[in-house]
Order: C-alpha cells, then structure tokens, then sequence
C-alpha cells in the first residue's frame, strides 16, 4: 500500500513539473496534455486520475507556484532582524520573483484567466497574503505599524506589489523598473511607521 502511494506520489510531481515547463513556455491554452504526457512517460489516464482534467493540473501548477513564491518571500524577509526591513526584503522578493519567465505567466497571467479571478484571489490569500497579513499584523502588536485596519492594508498592498510585477514585466528595463517600485513602496509604507 505504501508503495502504491509513493508511486502515485511520483506521477504526480512529474506530471506537475512537466506542465509546468510546458505553461511557461507555450502558455495555457497552447500546451497539449498529450504533449505534456508523452514527455513525462505517463498516459492521459494518470492525468486524469489524479488531476481531473488540464483545468485541474494547471490549478497545481499554480499552487506549486504559489507555495514557491511564498517560500521565497519568507526567504527574502528572513535576511534581517528588522521588522520594517523584513516587510521590505519581503515585497521586494515577491516582485522581483513574480517577473521571473517561469512564474510570470503562470501566476499573474494565466492564473486569472484560467481559474477565474475569485479562484485565483482565493489562491493568493492562502498563499502570498497570508504572509504579508501575518507580518503587519506582528508589527502591528509590536508598535511599529500605526492603527491601520490590517485586512485593507494587506489587500491594498497586495494589490499594489501584483500591479507593480505586471508592470515590471512589461518594462523595457525591469531591473530599473524593479528599483523603481521599491523606492515607491519604501516610501509609501514609511508613512505607517509608528517610530
């Protein structure tokens, strides 16, 4: 039995990886499941298996992403002790990962359209959200945040990082537009600063 879920556990990660580098590179709509099958070595039965549909697989690309983003936003913070600091490297880390070719059109792109907005906004609350709304809440109780109403705070800014990667992936300069969003976010939240 313990082997059987492994062995459901392997299809799974190579069907997601697969796709994922199939998505990326044609988007969406033009990756073919029996493309993506074939090169994973699997049959379009254990893609329906355990994913249900295209729809389905895509969704756990996405979530894969997701999780990857959140890991590299924690990453990012955990560079410094410094609450204000933290929430800084933290953004910075979301945008300058979401612009990347192999998250870019998988999360800001497709993911809307693919999900729907309240699918993909659901995603993104359990995911990036969730660890922007846990450190404004931290400095909140620590005293460095002003009383500002956390939940608006966190979807304003979540809103204003996605907009800001959109952007950034559309620049000509993305590293100049990257330094650019930051000095703006920098700014921005330093009128919270309750020091």
């Amino acid at each position: 039995m313990k082997r059987r879920k492994e062995e459901a556990n392997e299809t799974i990660a190579k069907l997601v990886e697969v796709a994922r580098k199939h998505f990326t590179e044609r988007g969406y709509a033009e990756s073919s499941m029996e493309e993506i099958v074939a090169e994973a070595n699997l049959t379009r039965g254990a893609l329906y298996h355990h994913f249900g549909s295209k729809k389905g697989l895509f969704q756990a690309v996405l979530e894969s992403v997701q999780k990857e983003m959140g890991e590299r936003v924690e990453a990012g913070a955990a560079r410094s002790g410094d609450a204000w600091e933290q929430l800084i490297l933290g953004c910075r880390a979301f945008v300058a990962a979401a612009v990347e070719p192999h998250i870019k059109r998988i999360l800001l792109i497709d993911g809307p359209a693919v999900l729907g907005w309240e699918a993909w906004r659901r995603m993104d609350e359990e995911n990036s959200m969730r660890h922007l709304r846990e450190q404004l809440q931290l400095m909140q109780q620590q005293g460095y945040l002003k009383p500002v109403p956390i939940d608006a705070m966190t979807h304003f800014l979540s809103g204003a990082l996605n907009e800001s990667a959109l952007w950034i992936a559309q620049s000509s300069d993305d590293n100049q537009s990257l330094e650019d969003t930051m000095i703006v976010i920098s700014q921005f939240l330093k009128g919270f600063n309750n020091g």
